[in-house]
């Protein structure tokens, strides 16, 4: 179900923040007057899981954001907006993912976390070149985030993560 209006976050087990374009996003969750619903779902225990961009608007802090940019916060993490460079820098890597094992993981434009809370889990860094040890994925209780994009490659263990937390912070 796609979640377009504030009515649509009736009844949701969790949601899902795609990638895309954060500051685009940010925009059009004003224009839909979704952004402070979704706030209120999200510190509410809703779960939640944002790819790329949707790191980006779970992340109370961001980096190299637009000045006008708004997030939905929750995530006590840093996140610096396009880290690993413009889209020609895109790539792809292996990662070792804490409880799912080693995923391949593409990265578009993606950002990654400068600094994370006490309550947040790292999941996954970047192994080698030259952002080697830079964290892209991270858990704090009902929220997931990844700098890449699972949805990319076939391998639904990620998804799988997530659909557990769902079950765990079921409504």
């Amino acid at each position: 179900m796609q979640v377009r209006r504030e009515g649509d976050l009736a009844g949701l087990d969790g949601l899902v923040l795609p990638g895309g374009e954060s500051t685009t996003i940010s925009r059009l969750l004003g224009v839909f007057e979704l952004l402070e619903p979704l706030r209120v779902a999200v510190s509410g225990g809703l779960p939640t899981y944002g790819s790329c961009a949707g790191m980006i608007l779970l992340a109370d802090t961001v980096l190299d954001g637009r000045p006008d940019q708004q997030g939905l916060g929750g995530l006590d993490v840093v996140v610096r907006r396009n880290a690993f460079g413009r889209q020609v820098d895109s790539f792809e890597a292996d990662l070792a993912f804490e409880g799912v094992g080693e995923v391949h993981a593409v990265f578009i434009r993606a950002p990654w976390v400068e600094s994370a809370g006490e309550s947040v889990r790292v999941l996954a860094r970047v192994e080698g070149g030259p952002a080697a040890g830079k964290v892209v994925a991270v858990r704090q209780d009902h929220l997931l985030a990844t700098s890449f994009h699972p949805e990319l490659t076939g391998d639904d263990r990620v998804h799988g993560l997530f659909v557990t937390m769902v079950k765990e912070f079921g409504s």
